[in-house]
Protein backbone atom coordinates (compact mmCIF):
# COMPACT_ATOMS: atom_id res chain seq x y z
CA UNK A 1 0.00 0.00 0.00
CA UNK A 2 1.01 3.58 -0.82
CA UNK A 3 0.36 7.05 1.11
CA UNK A 4 1.47 10.42 0.11
CA UNK A 5 2.41 13.40 2.29
CA UNK A 6 0.81 16.09 0.69
CA UNK A 7 2.05 18.72 4.07
CA UNK A 8 5.36 17.51 5.89
CA UNK A 9 4.27 19.80 9.26
CA UNK A 10 6.74 20.76 11.19
CA UNK A 11 9.10 17.85 11.74
CA UNK A 12 8.01 14.67 10.38
CA UNK A 13 10.50 11.49 10.30
CA UNK A 14 10.31 7.70 9.90
CA UNK A 15 11.21 6.27 13.71
CA UNK A 16 11.30 2.51 14.90
CA UNK A 17 13.22 1.51 18.09
CA UNK A 18 16.55 2.81 16.73
CA UNK A 19 19.50 0.72 16.90
CA UNK A 20 21.26 0.53 20.40
CA UNK A 21 23.19 -2.56 19.24
CA UNK A 22 25.73 -0.11 17.19
CA UNK A 23 26.82 2.60 20.12
CA UNK A 24 29.62 0.49 20.92
CA UNK A 25 30.50 1.68 17.30
CA UNK A 26 29.72 5.42 18.09
CA UNK A 27 26.55 5.29 15.98
CA UNK A 28 23.84 6.96 18.20
CA UNK A 29 20.65 4.69 18.98
CA UNK A 30 18.32 7.02 17.66
CA UNK A 31 14.99 5.86 17.15
CA UNK A 32 11.55 7.23 18.32
CA UNK A 33 11.42 10.10 21.12
CA UNK A 34 8.39 8.45 22.80
CA UNK A 35 9.21 4.93 22.82
CA UNK A 36 6.16 3.77 24.28
CA UNK A 37 3.75 6.11 22.11
CA UNK A 38 5.86 3.93 19.32
CA UNK A 39 5.31 0.71 20.33
CA UNK A 40 1.96 1.22 21.01
CA UNK A 41 0.63 2.53 18.16
CA UNK A 42 1.87 -0.72 16.47
CA UNK A 43 0.31 -2.96 19.04
CA UNK A 44 -3.00 -1.24 18.33
CA UNK A 45 -3.18 -2.47 14.75
CA UNK A 46 -1.35 -5.56 15.06
CA UNK A 47 2.20 -4.52 13.85
CA UNK A 48 5.57 -5.49 15.20
CA UNK A 49 6.80 -3.33 17.86
CA UNK A 50 9.32 -2.26 16.01
CA UNK A 51 7.76 -1.83 12.96
CA UNK A 52 8.71 1.86 11.12
CA UNK A 53 5.82 4.53 12.35
CA UNK A 54 6.12 8.76 11.50
CA UNK A 55 6.88 10.37 14.24
CA UNK A 56 5.62 14.23 14.35
CA UNK A 57 6.29 16.88 16.16
CA UNK A 58 3.79 19.77 17.16
CA UNK A 59 2.38 20.43 13.65
CA UNK A 60 1.49 17.48 12.13
CA UNK A 61 1.70 16.60 7.99
CA UNK A 62 -1.34 16.40 5.78
CA UNK A 63 -1.66 12.40 4.20
CA UNK A 64 -3.43 10.71 1.57
CA UNK A 65 -3.84 7.36 1.42
CA UNK A 66 -4.04 5.90 -1.84
CA UNK A 67 -5.55 2.62 -0.87
CA UNK A 68 -7.71 1.39 2.32
CA UNK A 69 -5.62 1.06 5.06
CA UNK A 70 -5.34 0.65 8.62
CA UNK A 71 -3.69 2.97 10.91
CA UNK A 72 -3.27 3.65 14.74
CA UNK A 73 -1.94 7.02 16.35
CA UNK A 74 -0.47 7.18 19.78
CA UNK A 75 1.34 10.05 22.21
CA UNK A 76 -0.11 13.20 21.91
CA UNK A 77 -3.13 14.80 21.50
CA UNK A 78 -2.71 16.60 17.78
CA UNK A 79 -5.90 16.91 17.29
CA UNK A 80 -6.02 14.80 14.30
CA UNK A 81 -8.98 13.72 11.61
CA UNK A 82 -9.91 11.67 8.78
CA UNK A 83 -11.67 12.78 6.21
CA UNK A 84 -12.93 15.84 8.83
CA UNK A 85 -14.12 13.35 11.54
CA UNK A 86 -11.98 13.42 15.06
CA UNK A 87 -9.78 10.60 15.32
CA UNK A 88 -8.15 10.16 19.36
CA UNK A 89 -5.09 9.11 19.88
CA UNK A 90 -4.60 5.79 21.73
CA UNK A 91 -6.64 4.64 18.71
CA UNK A 92 -6.66 2.54 15.57
CA UNK A 93 -9.04 3.69 12.69
CA UNK A 94 -9.53 2.54 8.79
CA UNK A 95 -8.84 5.10 6.30
CA UNK A 96 -11.01 4.95 3.19
CA UNK A 97 -9.54 5.04 -0.07
CA UNK A 98 -8.38 8.62 -1.01
CA UNK A 99 -8.37 9.75 2.76
CA UNK A 100 -6.62 12.39 4.26
CA UNK A 101 -5.02 12.18 7.68
CA UNK A 102 -4.86 15.71 9.25
CA UNK A 103 -3.49 17.16 12.35
CA UNK A 104 -4.81 20.52 14.22
CA UNK A 105 -3.20 22.61 16.70
CA UNK A 106 -1.88 20.18 20.30
CA UNK A 107 -4.12 19.73 23.21
CA UNK A 108 -1.20 18.25 25.27
CA UNK A 109 2.11 16.88 24.25
CA UNK A 110 3.78 17.81 21.09
CA UNK A 111 4.51 14.41 18.94
CA UNK A 112 2.57 11.97 17.58
CA UNK A 113 2.91 8.41 16.07
CA UNK A 114 1.10 7.05 13.03
CA UNK A 115 1.52 3.14 12.66
CA UNK A 116 0.53 1.75 9.27
CA UNK A 117 -0.50 -1.39 8.70
CA UNK A 118 2.68 -3.47 7.47
CA UNK A 119 4.76 -1.13 8.87
CA UNK A 120 6.61 1.43 6.84
CA UNK A 121 8.88 0.52 3.80
CA UNK A 122 12.16 2.40 3.57
CA UNK A 123 15.98 1.16 3.29
CA UNK A 124 16.97 -0.75 6.38
CA UNK A 125 20.69 0.71 8.16
CA UNK A 126 22.42 -0.77 10.75
CA UNK A 127 19.78 -3.19 11.90
CA UNK A 128 16.70 0.02 12.00
CA UNK A 129 14.84 1.92 9.60
CA UNK A 130 15.29 4.88 11.91
CA UNK A 131 16.50 8.23 10.84
CA UNK A 132 19.02 10.08 11.99
CA UNK A 133 18.79 13.45 10.60
CA UNK A 134 22.31 14.91 12.19
CA UNK A 135 24.03 11.82 9.94
CA UNK A 136 21.93 11.76 7.29
CA UNK A 137 20.93 8.02 7.04
CA UNK A 138 17.79 6.25 7.60
CA UNK A 139 14.52 6.49 6.87
CA UNK A 140 13.66 8.51 3.63
CA UNK A 141 16.81 9.82 2.62
CA UNK A 142 18.00 10.12 5.90
CA UNK A 143 15.59 13.69 5.99
CA UNK A 144 12.66 14.61 7.45
CA UNK A 145 9.61 14.19 4.80
CA UNK A 146 8.41 16.77 2.62
CA UNK A 147 5.39 17.72 0.83
CA UNK A 148 5.39 15.02 -2.50
CA UNK A 149 7.25 11.80 -0.44
CA UNK A 150 4.86 8.92 -1.36
CA UNK A 151 5.88 6.08 1.07
CA UNK A 152 5.17 2.12 0.75
CA UNK A 153 3.81 -0.05 3.50
CA UNK A 154 4.86 -3.71 3.70
CA UNK A 155 3.02 -6.84 3.85
CA UNK A 156 0.24 -6.53 6.70
CA UNK A 157 0.29 -9.26 9.31
CA UNK A 158 -2.53 -11.79 9.62
CA UNK A 159 -3.86 -10.31 12.86
CA UNK A 160 -3.36 -6.79 11.27
CA UNK A 161 -5.84 -8.26 8.58
CA UNK A 162 -8.22 -9.49 10.77
CA UNK A 163 -8.26 -6.27 12.64
CA UNK A 164 -8.88 -4.28 9.59
CA UNK A 165 -11.86 -6.50 8.46
CA UNK A 166 -13.42 -5.65 12.24
CA UNK A 167 -12.80 -2.15 11.65
CA UNK A 168 -14.72 -2.01 8.37
CA UNK A 169 -17.86 -3.63 9.88
CA UNK A 170 -18.76 -0.37 12.09
CA UNK A 171 -19.49 2.10 11.13
CA UNK A 172 -17.26 4.74 12.98
CA UNK A 173 -14.88 2.64 11.00
CA UNK A 174 -12.89 3.27 14.28
CA UNK A 175 -11.46 0.56 16.75
CA UNK A 176 -13.12 0.14 19.65
CA UNK A 177 -10.24 -1.27 21.26
CA UNK A 178 -7.56 1.02 23.47
CA UNK A 179 -4.80 0.58 25.42
CA UNK A 180 -6.46 0.75 29.44
CA UNK A 181 -5.67 3.92 31.06
CA UNK A 182 -2.93 3.49 33.18
CA UNK A 183 -0.57 2.44 29.89
CA UNK A 184 -1.13 6.28 28.94
CA UNK A 185 1.23 9.09 30.24
CA UNK A 186 -0.50 12.24 31.57
CA UNK A 187 1.56 14.27 29.00
CA UNK A 188 1.48 18.09 30.50
CA UNK A 189 2.88 21.07 29.86
CA UNK A 190 4.04 20.96 33.19
CA UNK A 191 5.39 17.78 34.92
CA UNK A 192 7.00 15.92 37.88
CA UNK A 193 9.45 13.37 36.10
CA UNK A 194 11.17 10.33 38.28
CA UNK A 195 14.88 10.73 38.57
CA UNK A 196 17.44 8.45 40.34
CA UNK A 197 21.02 9.09 41.72
CA UNK A 198 23.50 9.57 38.45
CA UNK A 199 27.12 8.24 38.68
CA UNK A 200 28.18 12.10 40.03
CA UNK A 201 25.41 13.47 42.33
CA UNK A 202 27.75 12.98 44.99
CA UNK A 203 29.57 15.96 43.35
CA UNK A 204 27.22 18.58 43.45
CA UNK A 205 27.18 21.39 45.71
CA UNK A 206 24.45 20.70 48.74
CA UNK A 207 22.66 23.48 47.44
CA UNK A 208 22.70 22.12 43.82
CA UNK A 209 21.36 18.72 45.18
CA UNK A 210 18.58 20.32 46.94
CA UNK A 211 18.01 22.54 43.69
CA UNK A 212 18.00 19.64 41.41
CA UNK A 213 14.72 18.20 42.92
CA UNK A 214 13.72 21.42 44.67
CA UNK A 215 13.29 23.69 41.44
CA UNK A 216 10.84 23.59 38.23
CA UNK A 217 12.81 23.69 35.26
CA UNK A 218 12.05 25.20 32.20
CA UNK A 219 12.83 23.48 28.88
CA UNK A 220 15.00 25.81 26.20
CA UNK A 221 14.12 26.82 23.00
CA UNK A 222 17.85 25.56 21.93
CA UNK A 223 16.39 21.43 22.83
CA UNK A 224 16.11 18.96 19.90
CA UNK A 225 16.07 15.56 19.75
CA UNK A 226 18.82 14.89 20.75
CA UNK A 227 19.18 16.89 24.25
CA UNK A 228 16.80 18.89 26.43
CA UNK A 229 18.20 21.93 27.63
CA UNK A 230 17.12 22.91 30.79
CA UNK A 231 16.67 26.46 31.92
CA UNK A 232 16.47 27.77 35.81
CA UNK A 233 18.61 27.90 38.81
CA UNK A 234 22.35 27.59 38.12
CA UNK A 235 24.03 24.37 39.38
CA UNK A 236 27.46 23.80 40.39
CA UNK A 237 29.67 21.16 41.45
CA UNK A 238 31.67 21.04 44.88
CA UNK A 239 35.17 21.78 42.93
CA UNK A 240 35.92 21.79 39.10
CA UNK A 241 36.33 18.16 38.21
CA UNK A 242 38.03 16.48 35.39
CA UNK A 243 35.87 13.21 34.43
CA UNK A 244 36.60 10.54 31.26
CA UNK A 245 34.19 10.27 28.95
CA UNK A 246 31.90 7.34 29.52
CA UNK A 247 28.89 5.83 28.03
CA UNK A 248 25.44 7.77 28.49
CA UNK A 249 22.00 6.62 28.15
CA UNK A 250 18.07 8.27 26.97
CA UNK A 251 17.50 10.01 30.34
CA UNK A 252 20.94 10.74 31.30
CA UNK A 253 20.96 14.23 33.25
CA UNK A 254 24.49 15.73 32.52
CA UNK A 255 26.09 19.22 33.88
CA UNK A 256 28.33 21.09 31.92
CA UNK A 257 30.54 23.98 33.26
CA UNK A 258 27.33 26.40 32.13
CA UNK A 259 25.63 24.88 35.12
CA UNK A 260 22.60 24.50 33.00
CA UNK A 261 21.48 20.73 32.51
CA UNK A 262 21.00 18.42 30.10
CA UNK A 263 18.80 15.41 29.45
CA UNK A 264 20.05 13.46 26.65
CA UNK A 265 17.31 12.37 24.10
CA UNK A 266 16.96 9.15 21.55
CA UNK A 267 19.61 11.17 19.42
CA UNK A 268 22.40 11.55 22.22
CA UNK A 269 25.69 10.90 22.06
CA UNK A 270 27.19 7.66 22.60
CA UNK A 271 29.69 8.90 25.57
CA UNK A 272 30.26 11.96 27.27
CA UNK A 273 32.41 13.87 29.79
CA UNK A 274 30.19 15.81 31.59
CA UNK A 275 29.22 14.73 35.14
CA UNK A 276 26.23 12.82 35.23
CA UNK A 277 23.77 13.86 38.02
CA UNK A 278 20.67 12.01 37.07
CA UNK A 279 18.89 9.25 35.22
CA UNK A 280 15.51 10.08 34.21
CA UNK A 281 13.14 6.85 35.42
CA UNK A 282 12.60 4.67 32.19
CA UNK A 283 8.63 4.61 32.76
CA UNK A 284 8.81 8.58 32.75
CA UNK A 285 10.97 9.10 29.80
CA UNK A 286 7.45 9.54 27.79
CA UNK A 287 6.92 13.19 30.22
CA UNK A 288 9.86 13.88 29.07
CA UNK A 289 9.71 13.23 25.09
CA UNK A 290 6.31 15.14 24.62
CA UNK A 291 7.46 18.62 25.95
CA UNK A 292 8.30 21.41 24.17
CA UNK A 293 9.99 24.61 24.60
CA UNK A 294 8.72 26.63 27.20
CA UNK A 295 7.31 23.70 29.47
CA UNK A 296 8.56 22.91 32.79
CA UNK A 297 9.58 20.04 34.30
CA UNK A 298 10.57 19.21 38.32
CA UNK A 299 12.50 15.97 39.04
CA UNK A 300 11.77 13.37 41.91
CA UNK A 301 13.54 11.42 43.52
CA UNK A 302 13.28 7.50 43.79
CA UNK A 303 15.37 4.48 44.32
CA UNK A 304 16.86 2.52 41.81
CA UNK A 305 14.66 -0.48 43.08
CA UNK A 306 11.78 1.60 42.46
CA UNK A 307 12.42 2.86 39.02
CA UNK A 308 12.94 -0.88 38.06
CA UNK A 309 9.88 -2.12 39.51
CA UNK A 310 7.81 0.77 37.77
CA UNK A 311 9.23 -0.11 34.62
CA UNK A 312 8.51 -3.99 34.99
CA UNK A 313 4.54 -3.31 35.82
CA UNK A 314 4.61 -0.48 32.52
CA UNK A 315 6.11 -3.61 30.67
CA UNK A 316 3.52 -6.25 32.19
CA UNK A 317 0.74 -4.39 31.38
CA UNK A 318 1.88 -3.90 27.84
CA UNK A 319 2.57 -7.96 27.30
CA UNK A 320 -1.04 -8.22 28.81
CA UNK A 321 -2.89 -5.80 25.91
CA UNK A 322 -0.51 -7.52 23.34
CA UNK A 323 -1.06 -10.51 24.58
CA UNK A 324 -5.27 -9.70 24.42
CA UNK A 325 -5.10 -8.45 20.94
CA UNK A 326 -3.37 -11.54 19.93
CA UNK A 327 -5.52 -14.06 21.02
CA UNK A 328 -8.80 -12.15 19.72
CA UNK A 329 -7.27 -11.25 15.93
CA UNK A 330 -4.37 -14.18 15.50
CA UNK A 331 -6.87 -16.70 14.58
CA UNK A 332 -8.87 -15.15 12.34
CA UNK A 333 -8.44 -15.43 8.55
Amino acid sequence: MTFTILGAGLQTTVQDLGRPAFQRDAIPAGGAMDRLACRAANLLIGNDENAAVLETTLLGPAIRFDEETLIGLAGGDLNATIDGRPLSSWRAALVPVGGMLRFGQPANGCRNYIAVAGGIDVPIVFDSRATYLRGGFGGLEGRALRAGDTLRTLRPTAATRAMASTVAATETRIARWSLGATLRPHYADRVEVRIVEGAHTSLLSPTSRTTLTGNAFRVSSSSDRMGYRLEGTSMELNHPTELMSEGVAFGTVQLPPGGAPIVLMADRQTTGGYPRIAEVASVDLPLIAQLKPGDTVTFRLISLAEAQRLYLAQEGELAQARAGLMLRFSHQK
